[in-house]
């Protein structure tokens, strides 16, 4: 093998064979050189690229330019006159990776972030639709989808490879060392590739709620491909030791994954209840399984809280757990539990990335403590900024000076709360109507982004719509009829994002308890017509501002000049014909000249019903 002096360490700690250097050689001094491709025998030219690490794998880039975006812009960086060979049909490209690079403008290998999108693009479309054309011989005609198994046995069969495995991503371990991939001899595996349980634990997703729906059509694929997977491990770590084999404990997603029923136990251990010399098979079979007897009241305490908690109702979880803890989570149930106790769903949530796009932990760098981070913030502009700012399935950048633009909201928030106290009441006229019918309606937004779990959403109603709903009641004079009932509930809503706050409005009210125990509000009646009539004088005075804008005019007085009461009759009589699809002239003049205040104005009926017919028929409603 010709590799990087990394990629020896590597494979040597992934190997029972010794591995030994027999010599050294400068990447430079391989260029120009040529070797030749097994399975299709044909010989290739070294190229240099800068893009090509030796900390990845074997530090050697096997280079298709033809469809992948890095190789193709190292080739037009080096002014070569090869010319990229297609090995992928897929309908819509010509040259996938050229085709991508040159419609993102693509110039140089510098543009890491571009590239990434790039070879994300180009590999997803190949992936599902691509099929290996004539120039791969014995494979052609087969799926991408379809195709990588059959080739890495063939040439470890034929002895012109061997298996080396690498981290998708560069993982850093906390004492600072980068982490590589070890065979452990003598390695216990849990066999996940048992094709009965994997078909159950795919028929057991089909009647899961999983979000997003498109992780839920990914997970069948991800159960079939999911391998043998190690179960302990040695060395000075924290966890379960492992009964068969002294000195090793337990690998963590081999028993996190049922954290959720160790839960049950544990607290039981950890107040003195029942030692661990207690829990033997029999203990677990009656707990989990209901099977036997009980030995004592405390394992009918543990199984009646078993059978109050489970089954586990949804396990959130960050994307990278998509293929590595998820899994496991449902082929660990569906083996172990019975069908009534196997999990019901899953939620995966993105990340919170750095301006580089890197995921924020500790393994990856950026973190900031928490205790930092809330004495600069406070932890109610945090759960509000990631709330508003992201949407459940899409990565948030952190940034800390936006952050405090939500400080900055949920003071004006609190002043809002101290003026609406402040107001002495009233009798309810127009605008208490109007503030609590928009109320009303901004709850049943809140609900149902809710129930979707659009949080994004129903923090932007309940943070800034209902907010400027309070702010324009107070702009028309409002006293308060109504304001201080909808600010209880408005109070209920904040209180699941920034629950300090609202606790703090809650008791300046001179409530009792906790708005954390109190009922959400429930949907309720919207009054349209009152919105209709407070939204027209919002556009009035909207239109007054934009012409006085625009003119530069400084008016004394202003008129408003409203349609007389017949051009409305014809108006609505036209909606309502629409709504019943028979709207068409003739019927429209019939109905409104049978009205005589109409009649009256027969000469200009015709021509104004004309135009009302048509902004009908656009959808616009009287």
């Amino acid at each position: 093998w010709v590799l990087s002096k990394q990629g020896v360490e590597k494979i040597a700690n992934q190997t029972e064979k010794e591995v030994k250097v027999v010599g050294t050689i400068m990447g430079k001094d391989m260029i120009g050189k040529k070797c030749r491709v097994p399975v299709v025998d044909r010989e290739v030219p070294v190229l240099p690229a800068t893009f090509a690490d030796p900390n990845v794998a074997t530090g050697i880039v096997m280079s298709v330019p033809a469809h992948a975006p890095y190789d193709y812009i190292a080739l037009k960086d080096l002014n070569s006159e090869i010319e990229p060979i297609v090995i992928i049909s897929v309908d819509g490209y010509t040259v996938p990776a050229k085709e991508v690079v040159e419609k993102m403008g693509i110039k140089s290998q510098d543009e890491k972030e571009a590239l990434e999108e790039a070879t994300q693009a180009v590999y997803r479309e190949e992936f599902h639709k691509g099929v290996l054309n004539e120039n791969c011989g014995e494979y052609a005609g087969i799926k991408i989808s379809e195709i990588k198994d059959s080739v890495k046995e063939k040439l470890i069969e034929e002895g012109k490879a061997t298996i080396m495995r690498e981290f998708s991503k560069r993982v850093v371990c906390r004492c600072g060392r980068e982490v590589t991939i070890k065979i452990v001899p003598d390695q216990w595996f849990i066999k996940y590739s048992d094709e009965e349980l994997t078909e159950k634990s795919k028929e057991h997703v089909s009647t899961m709620n999983i979000f997003p729906s498109d992780y839920k059509q990914e997970l069948p694929k991800v159960l079939d491909w999911f391998g043998d997977r190690a179960c302990i491990r040695q060395g000075s770590w924290l966890g379960t030791e492992f009964p068969f084999k002294k000195g090793w404990i337990i690998e963590p997603i081999s028993d996190s994954t049922l954290y959720p029923a160790y839960y049950v136990v544990s607290k039981y251990v950890n107040e003195g209840k029942i030692s661990p010399d207690e829990m033997s098979n029999e203990f677990f079979d009656y707990v989990f399984l209901g099977r036997g007897d009980a030995n004592s009241e405390i394992w009918r305490q543990i199984r009646d809280d078993f059978l109050y908690w489970y089954p586990v109702d949804i396990n959130l979880g960050g994307k990278e757990h998509k293929t590595v803890h998820f899994p496991v989570f449902i082929m660990n149930h569906v083996a172990i539990m019975e069908e009534r106790h196997r999990p019901k769903g899953i939620f995966v949530n993105w990340w919170i990335t750095q301006k580089s796009g890197e995921k924020i932990s500790k393994s990856k760098g950026g973190a900031v403590p928490i205790p930092d981070a809330a004495t600069r913030y406070g932890v109610d502009t945090m759960r509000l900024y990631y709330a508003h700012i992201g949407s459940p399935f899409v990565d948030i950048e952190w940034d800390g000076s936006n952050v405090e633009n939500y400080k900055s909201r949920l003071a004006r928030i609190w002043n809002m709360h101290e003026q609406i106290m402040g107001l002495k009441g009233g009798k309810e006229d127009a605008i208490d109507r109007w503030l609590e019918a928009t109320f009303n309606d901004k709850v049943m937004d809140v609900i149902n982004a809710m129930e979707n779990y659009e949080l994004r959403k129903a923090a932007n109603v309940i943070f800034f719509d209902i907010y400027n709903a309070f702010q324009w009641y107070m702009k028309r004079g409002g006293k308060g009829a109504v304001a201080k009932k909808l600010m209880e509930d408005w109070i209920k809503m904040m209180c699941p994002f920034t629950p300090h706050i609202a606790e703090e409005m809650w008791e300046k009210m001179g409530k009792s308890g906790f708005v954390s125990v109190a009922s959400f509000p429930e949907k309720r009646e919207v009054d349209r017509d009152v919105l209709k009539g407070e939204e027209l004088l919002m556009k009035t005075m909207e239109d007054i501002q934009e012409i006085l804008n625009v003119t530069g005019m400084k008016a004394s007085k202003i008129f408003v000049y409203t349609s007389p009461s017949w051009k409305w009759k014809v108006a609505e009589k036209a909606t309502e014909l629409a709504e019943e699809n028979g709207l068409d002239m003739g019927t429209l003049m019939k109905d409104i000249m049978a009205d005589e205040e109409v009649k009256k104005h027969s000469k200009h009926a015709p021509k104004f019903a004309q135009k009302a017919m048509k902004d009908a028929m656009r959808g616009i409603k009287f």
